[in-house]
């Protein structure tokens, strides 16, 4: 993809630029942007020549920028891009004329394009809190840095729409990532001593094929597994191979296993126990070999 002012820069007259047109060696995506020698357009190719219609200052953002980063799902073929000041539209692109500054703005696959940060703050104004926490959630997961933080860019803009969202939501999350493991059984525990559920058996040992298990909370009759989640717990890359690999061994063996987070205990109890109360119902026959 190639913007007229960049064939200006490397030398082309108009008169050329119009003769490479009508060869065959530009094809016009947007008033001013060219592919180069080829009409089928990528994703990529897309993005890009968005970006390029909307001149130096410009950058992919929103939605398209999440996806280039790879924290939000592919939907809907509309490009994001903003800028400072306004320009002309195209077909395909939504315009956002926002404040951007040159400290937000990354190269991703050689396409100019809002840091994460940013990004997030952008979708912040149109997400909801679910859709919101499942991008932070794969900003952590695939480990995406930059300088500026979040609560950096809320601090520069304070006024955005979904600033209170972002902001609430960013702190819920470092609530949890202080939560230690006698915090999460303490709570739990508190949970089931004001039910009618059975008592567990805490940090109960259980050998499944040969290997053997410490677990945090085991209904053995009702082969019933409670595991309680938190980062600061289960938060090392190890841990989390080992945690889902004991999952998987103690689920082929016929046990249920949910996980129980500091955040549901906290919001959601009531839906908790009418979870654990319909595991504690029913006894699962002991799967065969």
């Amino acid at each position: 993809m190639v913007a007229r002012r960049q064939l200006i820069e490397l030398g082309l007259s108009d008169a050329r630029i119009k003769g490479r047109i009508a060869r065959g060696h530009l094809h016009v995506v947007h008033r001013g942007v060219y592919a180069v020698g080829h009409r089928v357009l990528s994703r990529r190719s897309r993005w890009m020549a968005a970006v390029l219609f909307g001149g130096p200052e410009a950058a992919l953002s929103h939605r398209s920028a999440a996806q280039l980063w790879g924290i939000a799902p592919h939907r809907g073929s509309a490009i994001d891009v903003t800028r400072r000041s306004g320009w002309r539209s195209s077909t395909g692109i939504v315009v956002h004329r926002n404040a951007i500054s040159a400290d937000e703005i990354e190269e991703v696959a050689g396409i100019p394009c809002t840091c994460v940060p940013r990004t997030s703050l952008d979708l912040a104004g149109s997400f909801s809190r679910d859709e919101l926490e499942r991008t932070i959630n794969q900003i952590e997961m695939r480990r995406l840095t930059h300088a500026l933080s979040i609560y950096d860019l809320l601090a520069r803009y304070p006024r955005r729409p979904g600033a209170p969202v972002l902001r609430a939501l960013l702190d819920d999350l470092l609530e949890g990532h202080g939560v230690t493991r006698s915090m999460l059984e303490e709570r739990f525990a508190a949970l089931l001593a004001r039910s009618d559920l059975p008592r567990p058996q805490l940090n109960a040992s259980l050998a499944v094929h040969g290997r053997f298990f410490e677990v945090d909370c085991l209904w053995r009759k009702q082969r019933v597994i409670v595991e309680l989640d938190g980062v600061r717990v289960h938060g090392t890359d190890l841990a989390f191979e080992k945690d889902r690999e004991r999952d998987r061994l103690l689920i082929a063996d016929g046990w249920r296993v949910p996980r129980i987070t500091w955040r549901q205990l906290r919001d959601d109890a009531p839906a908790v126990l009418a979870d654990l109360r319909t595991l504690l119902r029913t006894v699962p026959p002991r799967p065969t070999l």
